[in-house]
């Protein structure tokens, strides 16, 4: 199934420009990407952990975003607990099972990176970890834990940008993630920010739209994974559940 955006939405996507066009032939391949959302309840509302990229960052510089990074090829194999069955069978629509696993990974493993904390389960297998991204985990006797990811959203980059990412966002709640939240080279600043003042902040386009995402799943509105893409020549929109 898929739509083509309607009107009110038309400002969430934007056109290659002319400065972007120049010395490519031809778009960008995109990588895969993983992001991951973390809810709590706050004293006003819904509270989603949010950070500031570093002012020196290619992409999205300066903006507030929701933790994550491209999927890396020891992502594929790390140990980890499963995925959900109906997580797996919607990013199986466009991964196949061991990338899908992977861009579990990677949205845990990012998210550690950038805040700090872990989202992990206890396991035999997380010795394996030890000396690559997730030694932290091992040493903890803690491998990713992949069964509290909800799949919400899917976004692919616009052609014709010099960086293109097949994005995809994980939504889990803050308690299944343990320490505290803090500041990284990659994230300058972090907070909880209420769900309602989100959009106040200096965001990417597309981190826009998934906050209206989150909200309508959230409140059990709309539970459809949408899939954002620009296809030939027209913004689509695809479910991939």
């Amino acid at each position: 199934m898929s739509d083509a955006v309607p009107p009110s939405e038309s400002a969430t996507f934007n056109d290659p420009t002319p400065g972007e066009r120049k010395g490519l032939s031809r778009a960008v391949r995109p990588r895969d990407a993983a992001t991951l959302i973390l809810h709590r309840a706050g004293p006003g509302g819904v509270e989603l952990l949010m950070g500031r990229r570093h002012e020196g960052h290619r992409f999205m510089p300066g903006q507030w975003v929701f933790p994550g990074g491209r999927l890396d090829r020891g992502d594929l194999h790390a140990p980890a607990t499963p995925l959900s069955p109906a997580v797996a069978a919607a990013l199986g629509r466009a991964a196949p099972p061991r990338r899908a696993h992977g861009l579990g990974v990677a949205a845990v493993r990012e998210t550690f990176e950038e805040t700090g904390l872990m989202i992990g389960a206890a396991d035999p297998r997380a010795p394996r970890l030890a000396g690559g991204p997730l030694d932290a985990f091992g040493a903890a006797g803690l491998v990713p834990a992949l069964d509290v990811l909800e799949f919400v959203a899917r976004a692919v980059t616009p052609p014709y940008r010099p960086m293109r990412f097949n994005a995809r966002f994980f939504l889990a709640p803050a308690e299944a993630a343990l320490g505290e939240a803090r500041p990284s080279p990659e994230l300058t600043e972090v907070a909880w920010v209420p769900l309602a003042d989100a959009r106040r902040l200096d965001l990417p386009r597309i981190t826009g739209v998934v906050l209206g995402v989150i909200e309508q799943r959230l409140s059990g509105a709309d539970r459809r994974i949408p899939a954002f893409s620009y296809r030939h020549g027209r913004r689509i929109v695809d479910y991939d559940g």
